[in-house]
């Protein structure tokens, strides 16, 4: 059997369509599937308005600028994440202060918030760990007696629900921050997209894309004429091209069939794994509906993990780790003072966890192989 990688994007001929289309038309880049993609990501998700860039992590980046974040802020967030989610405050002159995780679900715990509040705090940035939601409604409470801005980092989330609404409707925050890297939920190949419900910090983050600059009319110091724009803020190059859109608009009406397909292997994995002593499995809280985004197995003991590992890469399976904290890498040990053992709960899930293969595209063979080599290791 040929490799199995832990995450993997799947394109269909009406992909490749949609994407010729776009190649074939007048514009590639800041043409009408732009506006078109952002526009379908309102829909699906609920906001009212989207701005679509070129990568989540440029998404995390206009995300803390817009929400005003600056030289001596500090912004709450999850050690359990990818290192984008912190640097974006870093970008921006802040500072991350990390926040210890729930054991079950690897999700920022909102009292572990609570401990890390200061004057200095601007915002808390929860990350929706393996597609499942942080809890939101607890964490907005915070905010709001704080005065803090809200960034959901839903890079792990599309397609998920928190108290039946979807991931990206920003019910509980001011912005949601998506990725559509080829491992995610849809691919646009790089790229990622921001959502909001409030005009003003759309406007900032179309700004913010684009150079920081500006054409409306009404916006501008003088006019010139047609072709006058101005530079308002500093801004950065993060657009998105018109046949990337063009993909994403034909994988998101394939979303809902792409997480179903998710959800089946996980009902499989989690059949084949219940039995077996010496794992404990992913949850789903009862008012979420996790999207799935990776499947983590948690060995009881901590020596079991690298053997394992080992062996199902021996075995031509792609298992991954998901993550080392943050706050133990060396960037942050060494600028920040971060040390081993302050972020305990976050630790013990990186010594503890592996994630397996997890994808739409995933055969029933490849599957079933997995779970067989993952059972004859823990024997």
């Amino acid at each position: 059997m040929e490799h199995i990688s832990y995450g993997r994007h799947s394109i269909d001929k009406s992909d490749i369509d949609g994407v010729v289309r776009a190649l074939k038309s007048d514009r590639i880049t800041q043409g009408p599937a732009v506006p078109e993609f952002e526009a379908a990501l309102c829909r699906y998700t609920g906001a009212e308005y989207a701005v679509a860039v070129s990568s989540g992590t440029a998404a995390l980046h206009i995300s803390c600028l817009a929400a005003g974040i600056g030289k001596g802020d500090r912004v709450i967030t999850s050690p359990m994440t990818f290192l984008a989610t912190a640097n974006s405050v870093l970008y921006c002159g802040g500072k991350p202060v990390f926040a210890d995780v729930h054991e079950d679900t690897a999700n920022i715990d909102p009292e572990e918030i609570k401990k890390k509040i200061t004057k200095k705090v601007k915002a808390i940035i929860p990350v929706h760990f393996a597609g499942h939601p942080a809890d939101l409604e607890e964490i907005r409470s915070i905010a709001d007696k704080h005065d803090l801005t809200v960034i959901e980092d839903a890079c792990h989330a599309l397609g998920a629900e928190y108290k039946g609404s979807r991931i990206g409707a920003c019910k509980h925050s001011d912005m949601t921050v998506f990725s559509f890297h080829p491992v995610k939920h849809i691919t646009t190949g790089e790229g990622g997209a921001v959502t909001t419900n409030r005009k003003d910090l759309y406007e900032k983050l179309l700004m913010l894309r684009n150079h920081g600059i500006t054409r409306e009319k009404e916006k501008l110091g003088r006019w010139d004429g047609p072709w006058y724009y101005e530079q308002q803020m500093l801004g950065f190059n993060y657009r998105i091209s018109d046949f990337q859109c063009a993909l994403g608009i034909s994988q998101l009406q394939r979303l809902d069939t792409f997480l179903k397909r998710r959800r089946r292997i996980v009902d499989y994995y989690n059949k084949q794994f219940s039995s077996i002593d010496g794992l404990i499995l992913p949850v789903e809280r009862p008012y979420v509906r996790s999207s799935w985004h990776i499947y983590c197995v948690k060995f009881r003991r901590y020596s079991r993990r690298k053997k394992i590992f080992e062996g199902l890469h021996r075995a031509g399976i792609g298992a991954q780790i998901h993550y080392i904290p943050v706050h133990l890498q060396p960037y942050y040990r060494g600028n920040f003072g971060y040390k081993r053992g302050d972020y305990p709960k976050a630790e013990e899930h990186y010594r503890k966890t592996t994630t397996i293969p997890l994808y739409p595209k995933m055969e029933g063979t490849e599957k079933c192989h997995v779970a067989n080599i993952l059972r004859t290791l823990l024997k």
